[in-house]
């Protein structure tokens, strides 16, 4: 069987992926924005705020009839916010208005209401106000034009309400890669369903859509296959024609009833081992112009072949920034097996870095309580406390 090093994998991987990278720029809908990445910049089309409006509930006045306080004023009617051209403020008087309605032309202060005592027609102010306080200028926010947010933006919350503010409704956003996932056993079950004998119950398909999924692919597919050539060949058709990339777990290995390596090497699949652990059995294709990726079926060894050889490509192409690696202090002294680069799960410690459980590809209890993979060169056999290693952030 072929063997490869991680990096010989990793560039079959990324030749592979290469067509997800180019960047494609779609509009959606801004109430469907969120977390995606602009993919161009955005301008304003309008002012914010869009004209002059009061920022409190109070009374509109000319500054310079304030000159000598306190001061009683008539009241020549009231201004709510919402649809309005209201009629200029005489002088010498006060208009009762509410935030956010438009000021009328000879007013150029608001009194806050506790600021006055008022009656229906009347209104005595006590504090002396300047011209512009509390008034909001039109396009003192944002002016006709601005940059609001430049491409390459990750879309929150905050983001949406500027775009719905001047009136967006659709943004130039990069296109997710559509993903599927096909998790293959006889011996899998759903969450939920009773277990018989030799039974267990599926976490490969979970794992792998929540993975995709916070790393910015849409997720269209998701199956479970048994170890039926013709069922995982109908599946894997299905997958091919909804999604831009499939991954698979398990079916990849030597043995018996190995479904994957089976239906993909006639159709020029490669299947081979990389000297890695966990992780070892890999797989690709492209069928029909998707790229396939195939993982064996462990549960770690499926999320670290995911974050080893997946998420920095797939973020790229989503356009979201790699997580960057560190160097951090080994807690405690660690031995590894010559000629495999090993991946061990691991947790921060102050100062460094402490094994979470050892190397076996079972152990997703550990895996849960992992934040970051140690990475063991292929090379080294003992490290001591105290040296420095590179980790992958979870």
């Amino acid at each position: 069987m072929t063997s490869r090093s991680v990096e010989e994998h990793s560039t079959e991987v990324q030749r592979l992926l290469a067509p997800l990278l180019a960047p494609i720029v779609e509009d959606v809908a801004v109430t469907e924005a969120l977390g995606r990445v602009l993919g161009a910049d955005v301008r304003s089309p309008l002012d914010l705020p869009l004209f002059r409006n009061s920022q409190m509930d109070g009374f509109a006045v000319a500054a310079a009839s304030l000159a000598a306080v306190p001061v009683t004023l008539p009241v020549t009617g009231t201004i709510a916010a919402g649809p309005a051209e209201p009629a200029p403020l005489a002088p010498g008087s006060a208009v009762r208005i509410m935030t956010g309605a438009v000021i009328p032309a000879g007013a150029d202060a608001i009194v806050p209401v506790e600021d006055t005592d008022s009656t229906e027609d009347t209104v005595t102010i006590r504090v002396p106000r300047r011209a512009g306080e509390y008034v909001r200028e039109a396009g003192t926010d944002v002016r006709a034009g601005d940059l609001l947010l430049a491409a390459g933006t990750a879309l929150g919350a905050r983001h949406l309400s500027l775009f719905a503010a001047v009136g967006l409704a659709t943004v130039p956003v990069l296109r997710r890669p559509r993903a599927a996932v096909i998790a293959t056993g006889a011996e899998l079950v759903r969450a939920g369903e009773p277990l018989r004998p030799g039974q267990i119950y599926e976490s490969n398909s979970v794992a792998l859509a929540a993975s995709l999924t916070a790393n910015g692919a849409d997720v269209v597919f998701v199956e479970r296959s048994d170890d039926d050539l013709a069922v995982f060949g109908e599946i894997l058709g299905r997958a091919t024609a909804s999604a831009d990339l499939v991954v698979t777990s398990g079916g990849v290995s030597m043995g018996d009833f190995e479904v994957v390596r089976e239906v993909l090497t006639p159709l020029g699949g490669w299947f081979g081992h990389t000297t890695m652990q966990p992780g070892g059995p890999q797989g690709l294709a492209e069928i029909d112009g998707v790229p396939v990726l195939n993982f064996p079926g462990n549960p770690v060894s499926t999320m670290v072949s995911f974050e080893v050889f997946v998420r920095p490509l797939l973020r790229r192409a989503a356009g979201l920034p790699p997580v960057p690696q560190e160097e951090l202090a080994l807690a405690e002294p660690i031995t590894s097996i010559p000629g495999k680069r090993q991946f061990l799960r691991g947790r921060r410690v102050d100062g460094g870095v402490a094994l979470e459980s050892g190397p076996g590809s079972h152990l997703v209890g550990a895996l849960a309580r992992a934040d970051v993979l140690i990475d063991i060169p292929e090379n080294v056999t003992t490290m001591k406390a105290g040296d420095n290693v590179r980790v992958w952030p979870l």
